[in-house]
């Protein structure tokens, strides 16, 4: 299978025969073979039934996976993911916003060589206040704080080769944050403008409230990608940090203590300081715990701290035996 166009659907009974249309109206003219995967995120509407005519109307191209309750956007995608066979992955929207016939465009920029293919909504067709605005200053702070610059997070249509997302689960909000984790092992991505159109059915199923979700996904998000395999960089850094602030602090304080005859063991600055230092030496042991969990996680697993693009002939996997 070539291609796998992966579909979270969360009441959109009205969108879906539209939606199948302009698949294939996309996809149709290609050569290659390709899946529509339409993941129902526990729809209250007709959308179940839809997806299972669908399917029976067209079993050679679509495939459903019903999920038994809500389990959010990212939880479908992921089972999309986990459900599906093409060597390419296209995330897409159900709701007809995102438009299919932007996919033969991004599959080309794939075959140029790109690992990862982010569309970027010039024309965002959603209210500026509510929704507009708080996306670009989420995708501002997106890019500054994991150095993956892209224009659009929050867009679902993205292309991707499979070996660059497979690696790894996701959870929450996490979804937005793909592009960040491919390019974590060495992806190669590429932002191109792509069509948005107004909502034609329904509304929309997110608001303001996602913001604070989205905050806390990035810091799991930076500290996975900057240190998910060395974690005692960041508590250990920060200990020491803690620890040399009380030792400066000390060493003032036992200053003013010999040349101004200030008390030092009474000074509440003298508690704090001693209380900073305890924090970092705690920060540093954290550090070392991090790191034995890091190493039972990639060594109980058999899980690489690398990953490879390609394997030129005559290279062979080594083993144990071999060292």
């Amino acid at each position: 299978m070539d291609l796998s166009v992966i579909i979270p659907v969360y009441n959109e009974e009205e969108s879906l025969p539209l939606l199948h249309q302009a698949v294939h109206q996309a996809l149709d003219p290609l050569n290659l073979t390709w899946e529509m995967v339409l993941v129902d995120d526990g729809s209250r509407d007709a959308s179940p039934r839809i997806i299972e005519g669908l399917h029976q109307s067209d079993p050679d191209h679509v495939r459903g996976v019903l999920l038994r309750r809500n389990f959010g956007q990212t939880a479908a995608i992921a089972a999309g993911i986990d459900h599906s066979c093409g060597e390419m992955i296209v995330l897409l929207d159900a709701d007809l916003q995102n438009d299919p016939a932007d996919i033969p465009h991004m599959l080309e920029k794939l075959q140029e060589g790109y690992d990862v293919v982010s569309g970027w909504r010039i024309d965002r067709q959603d209210q500026f206040l509510t929704r507009t605005l708080p996306s670009r200053i989420a995708n501002w702070l997106i890019s500054k704080t994991t150095g993956v610059h892209l224009h659009d997070y929050g867009c679902t249509l993205k292309a991707y080769r499979r070996e660059v997302i497979t690696g790894f689960k996701l959870y929450g909000e996490m979804h937005r944050f793909i592009p960040v984790y491919a390019h974590s092992v060495g992806a190669k991505i590429l932002e191109v403008p792509v069509r948005h159109h107004p909502r034609r059915f329904g509304k929309a199923k997110y608001g303001l409230e996602r913001t604070i979700k989205v905050i806390l996904d990035l810091i799991t998000v930076k500290f996975l990608s900057s240190y998910g395999n060395k974690p005692i960089y960041l508590f250990g850094g920060a200990g020491f940090i803690l620890i040399l602030i009380s030792l400066i602090t000390l060493l003032v304080l036992f200053v003013r203590r010999v040349f101004f005859q200030i008390p030092v063991l009474d000074s509440p600055i003298f508690q704090m300081s001693t209380m900073v230092f305890i924090l970092g030496f705690q920060s540093i042991l954290m550090g070392l715990i991090a790191e034995l969990l890091v190493r039972t996680y990639h060594e109980s697993q058999g899980k690489p701290t690398y990953t490879i693009r390609k394997l030129l002939p005559g290279h062979h996997r080594i083993h144990e035996s071999d060292r």
